[in-house]
């Protein structure tokens, strides 16, 4: 079986390279770069805790030493705080102490390079993954069996793939072969922005002031915490502003601190400047037969807490398990690989939507009330759930209405977790009685199935793993039509005991119910693969029968 191909060798491009290793697909890498990535500590990423524990999942080794996960987040409007709120630094795969109940997990944020880096490590130690460096293509063929694509350069050749998935950027020359429009609006936000080292009143915290008191600095300033006492800053410009120059920025540099410590400007060291330039913008298909588009080739976003690069690792946890799935079977519905346009194109509509809705009256000062759900609330607490992933501009991707949904049946009940949203990150233990995160198990393109099952933390696993339902379980979990791996937890939200759920490999949840319902869950667990060859084949024959009783009919 031929590789894929991944275009590109951004973040994007080297998760997918390595979600698809983790799962057996051997995948080809072109990267039209040298393979270096210059140090740009003004260019960072801001990632939500469960991106942060796929990337680390995936090998990358840099998060820990060079990112920061903040402990709180402040939002400040001229002279006066306005909010503050701490932050659940619990680590992925360990027991976190949360800062109250309501605590959102703290983000991680990290220099693009670092994140760049560590994936390119990990990959270095991956057989699976073959990395080509000055590679750019110039010509994409395919057929029904694959596809091939065509690289110039030192190593210019011809490369032959199962598929191909363009991660090759805003410009990307996959999408622009492909034929496909990227449709949006440019220049929706411009920040000015510096790395720098210095010592600020909020160790550890990232702040986001508006309407500061001080002349010359903008509207909006940003302030977010690297390790070793650095800090990124960004200043909100207007639309069509002069140019910065070196002189205005520090000058904004010199104020903005002063401001921030009693009108004294504290010693700091300038590392790195630049001017971000945010654009929105969605391509009207992510996938053409065996071609695919992912992260910034697909969707531009940035403004008003939302991120790209976050964005684009969603993009890898969903489209990666279906691929691996399509790759070791490859008389899998097409259903299955359509699903990652449905799913991902709409969630990111969403949040681009809820952003250019909010932008003009966040700027412009006007109420929210009628145009964005959510938007009684003040400006302030809209744009840190922007940023602290909550609301319309921040929460989590759901799949409600995904091709991929199993039917209603007599038996699901509703848990905490809506169907199709993220689950939960509780303690789980296997049947060979590993305790680990319910996060540490996927991406591995295994279905979950998750017994809840209160008291089976202190007995020994030798009398729960052969007492009550679990034999039951165990034995319809082995006759699924995909491959799953059957869990148990104490406890689970909104979830009563013996309930069972079915989770897909990237952490959504497909259905809950009200115990073991063998027949349910094999239904369930088939339309999460996107159905079966049957299915396929009835539906086909019912529409070959449709169109013969037409044409009698007709004649």
């Amino acid at each position: 079986m031929d590789p894929v191909i991944i275009v590109g060798a951004g973040p994007v491009g080297l998760a997918l390279s390595l979600a698809l290793a983790a799962q057996d697909v051997p995948s080809v890498v072109l990267d039209e770069t040298p393979g270096k990535e210059e140090p740009r500590p003004a260019r960072t990423v801001v990632l939500r805790a469960d991106m942060a524990a796929l990337v680390e999942r995936l090998g990358c080794a840099t998060l820990r030493d060079e990112g920061l996960r903040w402990v709180g987040w402040r939002a400040m409007r001229r002279r006066q705080q306005t909010r503050h709120v701490a932050l659940d630094l619990g680590l992925p795969g360990e027991d976190g102490a949360a800062d109250g109940p309501e605590a959102p997990a703290a983000p991680l944020h990290v220099p693009q390079h670092a994140l760049a880096r560590g994936l390119r490590d990990a990959i270095a130690r991956q057989p699976l993954v073959t990395l080509v460096t000055d590679s750019r293509v110039d010509t994409i063929e395919q057929d029904a069996l694959g596809v091939r694509a065509h690289t110039r350069g030192p190593a210019g050749t011809w490369w032959r793939g199962s598929h191909l998935v363009g991660c090759d950027g805003a410009r990307s020359i996959v999408r622009k072969l492909l034929g496909v429009r990227f449709p949006g609006r440019t220049a929706v936000e411009r920040h000015a922005v510096a790395a720098l080292r210095t010592e600020l009143p909020w160790a550890g915290e990232a702040l986001l002031h508006r309407q500061p008191p001080w002349r010359g600095v903008g509207d909006e300033i940003a302030a977010r915490p690297l390790p070793d006492g650095v800090w990124r800053i960004d200043w909100l410009l207007p639309p069509r502003g002069d140019l910065v120059t070196p002189e205005a920025l520090v000058s904004r540099i010199r104020d903005t601190l002063a401001g921030w410590c009693e009108g004294t400007t504290p010693a700091y060291e300038l590392i790195d400047t630049g001017v971000h330039t945010v654009h929105h913008r969605l391509a009207r298909r992510w996938r053409v037969d065996r071609v695919l588009l992912a992260g910034d080739a697909a969707h531009l976003l940035g403004a008003v807490g939302t991120q790209g690069v976050d964005e684009g690792l969603r993009d890898v946890d969903n489209l990666a398990w279906k691929l691996a799935h399509t790759w070791h079977h490859p008389d899998t519905s097409p259903v299955l690989l359509d699903s990652y346009q449905s799913e991902r194109r709409a969630a990111v509509a969403a949040l681009l939507r809820a952003a250019d809705q909010a932008l003009p009256v966040l700027r412009g000062g006007g109420g929210l009330r009628t145009i964005l759900p959510g938007g009684g609330r003040s400006h302030d607490t809209l744009l840190a759930d922007g940023h602290l992933g909550r609301g319309p501009l921040g929460a989590l991707p759901a799949y409600p209405h995904s091709p991929l949904a199993p039917e209603p049946t007599e038996g699901r009940i509703p848990v905490g977790t809506p169907d199709g949203g993220p689950v939960e990150d509780v303690r789980v233990t296997a049947p060979d009685g590993t305790t680990v995160r319910l996060r540490d198990r996927l991406g591995q393109g295994r279905l979950l199935v998750v017994l809840v099952a209160p008291g089976t933390g202190v007995w020994d696993r030798r009398h729960w793993v052969s007492a009550g339902v679990m034999p039951r379980l165990a034995e319809a979990v082995d006759a699924l039509p995909a491959p799953a791996e059957l869990l148990v937890t104490e406890a689970y939200p909104g979830a009563p005991a013996h309930a069972v759920l079915l989770v897909r490999p990237d952490g959504h949840l497909a259905a809950a119910f009200a115990g073991v319902r063998p027949e349910e869950l094999h239904a369930a667990a088939d339309a999460v693969r996107g159905g079966s060859d049957a299915d396929e084949e009835a539906a086909e024959a019912a529409e070959a029968e449709a169109s013969e009783d037409a044409v009698a009919e007709a004649n």
